[in-house]
C-alpha cells in the first residue's frame, strides 16, 4: 500500500520518514517532489565497462553543477545526488523521475529506483537522456513514494547507507 501525501506529512512529523530538508509545498497526492543536488560524476562510455573491474570510480572525479546548469548529453550516464536526505526505517522508498523531466527525454533511476528499509541518505540518481537537456542544481527532478512492507522488517545493513555523494563503485559480486 502506498502512502498518501497527507500520510507522508504525518509520518515525517512522527519521524518515521526522513526527508531533510522537508518542504510541505513539495507534497503530491501520493509522493514528495525531491530536488537534484549539486554533485555529479560522469560514467565514461568511451571504453567498454567491465563489471569485474572494481576501479571504475577512480576515473570519474566528483564535480559540481553550477547555477548555469549541466548539459546532459545522450549516450552518457551521469550519477548525481538528491538534494534531500531521504529514507525510513518503517516504509520502503521508491524514487522515480517527474513526468515533466521525462517529457524532455530525461531518465532517472535507470535500474535502482527501490530503496531499502532502515537507511536515510542522499540517493545516487542514474541520469541519462535521449537528447541534450540542461539540468540545474536544486530543481525539482523526481518523486519519492513510500510503501508499507508486509512481513518481518529487516533493515538494510549494506555499504550504500554510508554515502551522500554519487556512487558507482561495486560492493557485492554477481558471481
Amino acid at each position: 500500500m502506498i502512502l498518501s501525501g497527507q500520510e507522508i506529512i504525518k509520518e515525517v512529523k512522527n519521524k518515521n520518514i526522513i526527508i531533510e530538508p522537508f518542504e510541505q509545498k513539495n507534497i503530491n497526492p501520493n509522493s514528495y517532489n525531491y530536488k537534484l543536488g549539486n554533485q555529479y560524476k560522469i560514467v565514461s562510455i568511451d571504453e567498454t565497462l567491465d563489471y569485474k573491474n572494481r576501479s571504475i570510480d577512480e576515473n570519474n572525479p566528483l564535480s559540481y553543477i553550477s547555477e548555469k546548469g549541466l548539459l546532459i548529453e545522450p549516450g552518457k550516464i551521469y550519477l548525481a545526488t538528491t538534494y534531500e536526505i531521504i529514507g525510513s526505517h518503517k516504509f520502503v522508498t521508491l524514487l522515480i523521475g517527474r513526468s515533466s523531466v521525462g517529457r524532455l527525454g530525461l531518465f532517472l533511476e535507470i535500474s535502482a529506483d527501490l530503496g531499502n528499509l532502515g537507511t536515510a541518505h542522499k540517493w545516487t540518481l542514474e541520469i541519462t537522456s535521449v537528447q541534450p537537456v540542461i539540468i540545474y542544481p536544486y530543481m525539482k527532478i523526481g518523486q519519492v513514494s513510500f510503501w508499507i512492507p508486509e512481513g518481518d522488517i529487516i533493515n538494510y545493513q549494506g555499504n550504500y547507507t554510508n554515502f551522500n555523494i554519487p556512487q558507482n563503485c561495486f560492493f557485492e559480486s554477481l558471481f
